[in-house]
């Protein structure tokens, strides 16, 4: 597919996406106060970008041209189940468990806690969209933790306005130059997350758990399509040192550091809480 090919995907997500920001924000599901929250600024916003971001990058992928069936199933089915468990965390999650190990230590008591759904489910999707990507065992093993990987990375990113959108358009433009079924399913997450980036932004909506994790789903699937083993190991490498580092890449004192801060910054509202 021409390069033209990835942007019709990538307007095609933007579009999605904003056709179903609208409408959940006319016609919220269930009841609205379940998707309204308070930012680290004390604002509030609500959380249908998110869920409009993982519609517009869903229905993207699975209308993509140039790319097999089996793909697009495989793709289209992480990002659902990584937006599922993201949005049963949104409801459900207690800010008291958080982290890994914090899920990890539920289940060896035999409680599954919201993080533990979204451990186990995204796991499970990704899993199951890495064999269908990949040929060789060791090749879908790694295609799995890229995706499950990048989901997580997002979503940890999810903490001050704009940049967990700002890392997955970053992330995935590197990914159009390229030819092939894996550029063609990077330009979907890009489209989606520029759609809702200026809301995001004004601190109108956020992604949460539902927008960061299927985005980050949509993202990780398209580099695990395109990249050979050492790409994959590099990439499954970096997704397990963020998961490691936990909630310790947001602290304001990493992006504080030059070049972070002006990426970080750009486009925010300024306001005395940072």
């Amino acid at each position: 597919m021409s390069r033209s090919g990835h942007v019709s995907v990538g307007a095609a997500a933007a579009a999605a996406t904003r056709a179903a920001y609208v409408q959940l924000r006319r016609r919220p599901p269930v009841e609205p106060r379940l998707w309204q929250r308070t930012n680290y600024a004390g604002r509030g916003v609500e959380l249908y970008g998110g869920l409009a971001a993982a519609a517009g990058a869903a229905t993207a992928m699975a209308a993509a041209r140039g790319v097999s069936g089996r793909v697009r199933l495989a793709a289209v089915g992480a990002v659902l189940a990584a937006a599922v468990c993201g949005a049963y965390d949104d409801q459900k999650g207690s800010p008291r468990e958080r982290g890994f190990a914090a899920h990890l230590r539920a289940l060896r008591d035999r409680r599954l806690t919201s993080g533990g759904v979204k451990l186990l489910g995204i796991g499970a999707a990704a899993a199951a969209a890495g064999a269908a990507l990949k040929a060789r065992p060791l090749d879908r093993a790694l295609a799995g933790v890229v995706i499950a990987g990048t989901a997580h990375a997002v979503n940890l990113l999810d903490v001050v306005p704009g940049r967990a959108a700002k890392a997955v358009i970053t992330a995935g433009l590197p990914g159009l130059l390229r030819r092939g079924p894996g550029a063609v399913l990077a330009s979907a997450p890009v489209g989606a997350a520029a759609a809702v980036l200026g809301d995001d932004l004004d601190e109108r909506t956020m992604l949460g758990d539902a927008g960061a994790h299927a985005l980050g789903a949509a993202l990780g699937a398209a580099l695990a399509l395109a990249d050979r083993r050492p790409a994959l190991l590099l990439h499954a490498a970096t997704v397990v040192a963020f998961a490691v580092a936990g909630d310790r890449v947001g602290r304001r004192s990493l992006w504080n550091a030059r070049g972070l801060r002006h990426f970080d910054t750009w486009g925010r509202r300024y306001h005395p809480y940072g």
